[in-house]
Parts: C-alpha cells; structure tokens; sequence
C-alpha cells in the first residue's frame, strides 16, 4: 500500500512512518502544500492520502478540492486539530472519506486506514456487465463492447451507481448525495447534466438510460431483449 501523508508536523510524520512500515505500507511525506501538489502530480497509483489541514502554505481543503475535481476514487482522510462539528461536515462534503481530529490514539488512525483501503479494495475489485457496458471498477474505465468510453472520474461514478442497480431503478437522491460528497455545489440538476453526458457517451450501443420522473434513473437495453421496468426501487 502507498500512502501519502500531507502533514507539517515532523515528530507526527516520523511516528507515523516508523509505525506504518511495520505494516508493510510505504508512506511518503509532504509538510506542505506545494510538496503536496507534487506528490501528487507524479505518475503512479496512490491507496490513499492522510491529509492535515493547517500547513505552512495555505488551507489543505484548497488541495482536497483539487484532488477531487480530477480524482473521486483515492481516499482522503483528514486528521487534523479543526475539531468544530462544521469543520467536520464541511470537510467531508469537500470530499474527505473520514475525518479524524488530533490529538488522536494511533491504533484508531490505523484501524480507519485500514477501513478505507479495504472499502476501496472492495468497490476496485468490481467489474459489472449490462448488455454491451462493461464497468471495470478495478482499472477505472469502461467500455461499451469494444469501445471504451471517454469518461470523467464524476460520470464514471455515476455510471457505476446506475450499473451496480440495474436493471433496478437508482434513485435521483443516491446520485445527488454521492456527488456532493465531491463537491459542495452539487444540486439535484447536477445529476441530470450527468445523465446527459452518459446518455451521449452511450449513444450507439445497446444499453441506454431512462428517466423515471419523480424516483430516478434506470439502465435499459435498447436492443429488444430489456426486462420489463421493475418498480421505482429506494433501496441500495
């Protein structure tokens, strides 16, 4: 596992490094934003990112913000002394996936590094099949026979909440609510411009979207063989 850890502390740094690599995790250690953005510029896959929020060179939310604009799947995870219960929310709604407030106990950070790696783990490992689409969690694309489409990280989420259901309805509020955790600006027309975006990504193969006003959205098979439209499901 790769971690990397955005952090200006150096003796919490050096703990930290000293503990993680008894787990067999290899961490690399930023203590400012401009080292950050570097780190992450790099080419190679990061498992996840420990990120503080107070640093010498600004607020780490502007770099959380950046990250998720271009990445929704690597796991960040706030460990920072903002201890209010709006620095809470606001955090996760910027993108974070936990939030854990210093001081803190080592073996809880570890236990919630773990959580998410496995969290990811799993959802990576899914590869779902709906007529021609083929969702490949695992390598961050998918294809539409032998075609791969050309996918933002947001509408790959979005397709993958509406190929994980089919051929289920996904309700309207499951797409909203997982795009604001990316982005505080989401609205319920957010989830429509993505649907749009896919309908037009998927424009010539067998597989199509369909609008249920008032509940959702539900992959369809355009060739002839779709099953009947089950009722409007909330479940997940």
């Amino acid at each position: 596992m790769h971690l990397l850890l955005v952090e200006d502390d150096p003796t919490i740094a050096h703990e930290l490094s000293l503990r993680w690599q008894q787990h067999g995790w290899a961490l690399q250690w930023a203590a400012t934003l401009a080292a950050a953005r570097a780190a992450l510029a790099q080419p190679g896959l990061l498992d996840l990112v420990v990120l503080d929020l107070g640093l010498p060179d600004g607020d780490g939310l502007d770099l959380l913000g950046e990250l998720r604009r271009g990445d929704a799947r690597t796991p960040v995870l706030v460990l920072t002394a903002r201890d209010q219960v709006a620095d809470r929310v606001q955090g996760l709604r910027r993108g974070a996936d936990d939030y854990l407030v210093k001081p803190f106990a080592a073996e809880e950070l570890d236990a919630r590094v773990e959580g998410l790696l496995r969290r990811t783990a799993t959802a990576q490992g899914q590869r779902l099949d709906f007529g021609d689409l083929r969702w490949l969690g695992d390598e961050g694309r998918a294809c539409l026979g032998d075609r791969t489409l050309e996918l933002s990280p947001r509408e790959f989420e979005v397709l993958g909440l509406l190929v994980r259901r089919a051929p289920r309805l996904c309700p309207k509020r499951v797409l909203v609510d997982a795009l604001a955790e990316r982005n505080l600006e989401i609205n319920d027309s957010a989830a429509e411009v993505y649907i749009s975006r896919l309908r037009r990504r998927l424009a010539g193969g067998n597989v199509g979207i369909r609008t249920v006003r008032g509940f959702g959205y539900q992959l369809t098979l355009d060739d002839g063989t779709a099953a009947p439209a089950p009722a409007p499901d909330a479940a997940p």
